[in-house]
């Protein structure tokens, strides 16, 4: 399964949101930590306002900051705000349905989307959040093990 360029920035967004969501950041921020349009981004953020994840303020120091619930909201809300995965129908136009071999390829892709969207229905931001930290924290010591160098502080997402 491919996400859009507009989803994968929603999710970056409401998890960067969600790691400080007292912490207003804005559009530039965000567009420049991951290599991002800011036009595009602020389609998505407006996007995500709407939905009632993020709450905008305007003016100098304005920016968005998290305003949904960590522990109740899933990957799949978020990517469902951008597209319309979770009703496809499980027919694949990658492969040649009218082969034996065509309609099985098309089967197995269609199960293993079904996995994927049973995954994303599953996984919470706050699960996320706190795999995101298990990685930096894994990263950190791998870096102090090869280096020796003290452990720093790093800041969240």
């Amino acid at each position: 399964m491919k996400l859009q360029k507009s989803t994968s920035l929603a999710l970056y967004s409401v998890l960067e949101f969600a790691a400080n969501p007292g912490r207003q950041a804005s559009t530039a921020e965000i567009a420049e930590k991951y290599g991002a349009s800011t036009h595009h981004l602020a389609k998505v953020l407006r996007e995500l306002g709407r939905a009632g994840l993020v709450e905008s303020a305007r003016g100098v120091g304005g920016g968005y900051r998290f305003s949904g619930n960590t522990k109740r909201l899933t990957l799949m809300d978020v990517i469902e705000l951008f597209e319309n995965i979770s009703t496809r129908t499980g027919k694949s136009e990658e492969f040649d349905g009218s082969s034996d071999v065509g309609r099985a390829l098309g089967a197995v892709t269609a199960e293993v989307d079904e996995i994927a969207r049973a995954t994303f229905r599953s996984i919470t931001l706050d699960t996320m959040l706190k795999l995101i930290e298990r990685q930096r924290r894994a990263a950190t010591d791998a870096q102090t093990a090869a280096d020796g160098s003290p452990r720093s502080k790093r800041p969240n997402v």
